[in-house]
């Protein structure tokens, strides 16, 4: 069998090329150059040009054919475009998803088969099996074998998430040679088999683009704009109808009566950030038990408001006169308001995300503050005070109906159907304990334990009891 593997420069896809050509396939290595602006990077050189000269060292070592393919046009077309696209609009996009959905297993792997390659290969923590029916045959779908991902063996390093928008057709054409390995056996046979990636460091930041400061890497193409921050009070969910909906609503879901969880657990561990960790210590206060038959009588249009999240336009400020200094010079000033104050100025709600702390530059509180909304048409960003601020944590969002995507197409959910799944928003993120919900208008997911730091545009995927990522959508 010939195998492309796409060849980093790092450790990873390195081992993954050595295991390959161990097994005595006809293997070679392609490395892909997908950005050349260099200008928003942290390093302030070329970081590509280092990573090809590893890569090439690597398939040295190895002993295997090397080629270069420039993808940077497909890249900023497909992934880049994208992203400005979604921050504009106030959503907080993983572009590591789309590259894998549309550069490494679509460009790439075109590339790669006009080189006549049958697979292609990467260094990703998953792994891939065949699914299999009671005979211990493999099943076919319209032609089409059926493939199963798994999460990787390293808990620390499972990288499956990152695969959530695979098709069936491109799992087909896919190998992850070290799935089954941890990240020190990696390692240690890179060292054994003395590569000259053994001891390079993990890449950081945007999947191609490098390690980056976000904010000016989008002031490339977003125009920074001068905006309020509003603190948001406590007293303002007092008086809130939708977080009072939220409220009733989840304790008529359930199980037994009493009080339901709406924020979020979190420990020391969770230092925050431009997002969240997630490290959460999962006590009985922070969790809900809903009981499944009562979900099922929730109507469309609640399951819709109950995945809504707050509004905070309601929040509007009245100016005052009043007198300053001994001249009593006359000065305007907003009046007292018990739902909330203006703390700051920020350079452009675009540049923030939901459960963002850093960059806020405020001070004068006892607890960080956390971003909890943004209002793009006027240009305001919302935060609170403290991990346990009720702005941060949601329990429902909804997948739209062309946002769904299935990877085991024959677990697909029908209307009315409710089924219990593990859930991740976020790489790296804990499996949440959930309940999905089909109906016409998508697929709803109900958290048992409140998730913070929720922001439109991410990808939630859910996981089966043993370990295979069945699917995912954009929330």
């Amino acid at each position: 069998m010939k195998i492309c593997v796409g060849l980093s420069g790092g450790v990873d896809s390195s081992v993954a090329a050595l295991l390959l050509k161990q097994q005595g396939h006809d293997v070679f290595a392609m490395f892909m150059q997908n950005w050349h602006d260099a200008d928003a990077t942290l390093h302030g050189d070329c970081e590509w040009e280092e990573d090809r000269f590893v890569a090439e060292l690597v398939a040295r070592k190895i002993g295997i054919p090397f080629y270069f393919v420039d993808l940077s046009k497909e890249y900023r077309q497909r992934v880049v475009d994208y992203m400005f696209n979604e921050y504009s609009a106030g959503r907080t996009p993983n572009p590591d998803v789309l590259c894998n959905r549309e550069i490494k297993f679509d460009a790439f792997l075109e590339a790669a088969g006009k080189m006549g390659a049958d697979m292609v290969a990467t260094g990703h923590y998953c792994r891939r099996a065949p699914l299999l029916d009671s005979d211990g045959k493999q099943v076919t779908i319209n032609g089409l074998p059926q493939w199963r991902i798994l999460e990787g063996t390293d808990p620390n390093k499972d990288q499956s998430y990152f695969l959530c928008q695979l098709s069936q057709e491109q799992l087909g054409k896919a190998l992850f040679p070290i799935g089954h390995l941890t990240k020190p056996e990696v390692r240690q046979i890179a060292h054994l088999a003395d590569l000259p990636s053994a001891d390079k460091k993990d890449s950081q930041g945007i999947c191609f683009v490098g390690k980056v400061d976000l904010p000016t890497f989008l002031k490339q193409k977003l125009a920074p704009k001068e905006g309020e921050v509003v603190e948001v009070y406590d007293d303002f969910y007092a008086d809130n109808s939708q977080y009072a909906f939220v409220h009733d609503t989840l304790a008529s879901l359930l199980a037994e009566p009493g009080e339901p969880a709406m924020i979020t657990a979190f420990s020391s561990e969770d230092s925050g950030g431009a997002a969240f960790n997630n490290k959460c210590v999962e006590t009985p206060s922070g969790q809900n038990s809903f009981d499944p038959s009562k979900l099922s009588t929730l109507s469309d249009k609640d399951w819709s408001r109950l995945s809504e999240p707050i509004d905070y336009s309601a929040i509007k400020f009245e100016t005052e006169v009043h007198g300053s200094g001994k001249k009593h010079i006359k000065k305007t000033r907003y009046k007292d308001n018990p739902w909330g104050k203006v703390v700051g100025k920020h350079d452009g709600a675009q540049f923030y995300t939901i459960g963002q702390r850093k960059g806020l530059n405020i001070g004068g509180h006892k607890d960080s503050l956390f971003v909890i909304a943004t209002d793009m048409d006027k240009n305001i960003i919302y935060v609170g005070e403290g991990h346990s601020h009720k702005g941060l944590s949601r329990s429902c969002v909804r997948i739209a109906p062309e946002d769904i995507h299935w990877i085991r197409q024959d677990l697909e959910m029908k209307d009315g159907e409710v089924r219990r799944y593990r859930v991740r928003v976020r790489y790296r993120q804990p499996l949440q304990d959930a309940w999905l919900v089909k109906r016409q208008s998508g697929i709803f997911i109900l958290f048992d334990m409140p998730q913070r730091g929720i922001s439109s545009g991410q990808f939630a995927a859910w996981y089966s009891d043993d370990d295979e990522m069945l699917g995912s959508g954009v929330y």
